[in-house]
């Protein structure tokens, strides 16, 4: 007679964590899809603010550098405008970024779940890693990818990740962008208010067109980073989606097997996806063993990316 089939997921939980160990509560990715529908128009104003300045900075050069007193007026209460979008969308970014870190540690658990022992960060890292400076520019995506490929209902090997690249590139042009822009700003404003700052005409037209050139370069930044929002909230959705599929489902054939090993020959029975890695230096049970190298360095879980 055939074993019955697994049931989802029976294994005693984690402390604090719903049955199964997978904590499917939609608190937090409900939070962050309405934070998300905040920042956008919060975003926007910014763009619209920074465009209002770009203008006036463009009418300024169109007149020759004859500013007016009307022109004072204008970028005066273009720049209280701005520094009003900016205090509004910081607070707003704040709030994201703290419970975006616990919502993606959330997820970082799950994923433990159904793939343990594949992946390549601790669940401490999934929250950690955003803001740790410069491993912040990959060990979050890598450690998203795992997440996604962990918690797709099709398995690990059918995995469309089209929206997580999508998000995370324009999420680091954005960074990017504004990070070149901020720079160039300060250094700019840093010599123009320096007590032995006494430029020709020609000079204070160059850095006039300069400062204009950074406003454009923080409007782009500005868009991108509308894009990230954007797909961030589609991400929010569909990591959602696809988690409360996995769960309400067995575990999988066809788990992701150490990168660089052999192939399995044609009709073996692949493990059930989720079942825990073998220790490094198991021989495997068919074919030629893999690419060989150190001793100590076991093959990651997921390959590279």
């Amino acid at each position: 007679m055939p074993a019955a089939p697994p049931l989802a997921y029976p294994s005693a939980p984690p402390l604090g964590m719903p049955a199964g160990g997978v904590d499917l509560r939609r608190g937090l990715s409900t939070a962050l899809v309405v934070l998300f529908s905040v920042m956008l128009p919060a975003l926007v104003f910014v763009l619209v603010a920074r465009g209002d300045q770009y203008g006036v900075i463009g009418d300024i050069l169109d007149g020759g550098l004859l500013t007016t007193g009307e022109h004072f007026r204008e970028l005066e209460d273009a720049d209280d405008v701005y520094t009003t979008a900016v205090l509004i969308s910081f607070f707003i970014l704040v709030a994201l970024a703290v419970l975006w870190a616990v919502w993606f540690r959330r997820l970082r658990l799950n994923a433990e779940v159904f793939a343990p022992g594949q992946h390549r960060f601790g669940s401490g890292w999934a929250a950690g890693s955003w803001f740790t400076p410069v491993v912040n520019l990959w060990f979050p995506k890598q450690i998203a990818n795992d997440i996604w490929r962990a918690s797709s209902p099709q398995g690990p090997h059918n995995v469309r990740r089209g929206l997580l690249n999508g998000w995370w590139v324009t999420w680091i042009v954005a960074g990017a962008a504004n990070f070149i822009g901020t720079i160039r700003y300060n250094t700019l404003r840093s010599k123009m208010e320096s007590a032995d700052y006494n430029p020709t005409y020609a000079k204070v037209k160059s850095d006039i067109e300069e400062l204009h050139d950074i406003l454009a370069l923080d409007m782009f930044a500005t868009v991108v980073l509308i894009a990230a929002a954007i797909l961030a909230l589609l991400l929010v959705r569909q990591i959602t989606a696809m988690q409360e599929q996995r769960a309400s489902l067995p575990p999988q054939p066809g788990g992701a097997a150490p990168y660089g090993a052999p192939a399995a020959p044609y009709g073996t029975p692949a493990a059930p996806y989720g079942t825990p890695a073998a220790p490094y230096g198991t021989p495997p049970p068919y074919g030629p063993p893999g690419p060989t190298g150190p001793a100590d360095q076991p093959y990651p879980p997921y390959g590279h990316g």
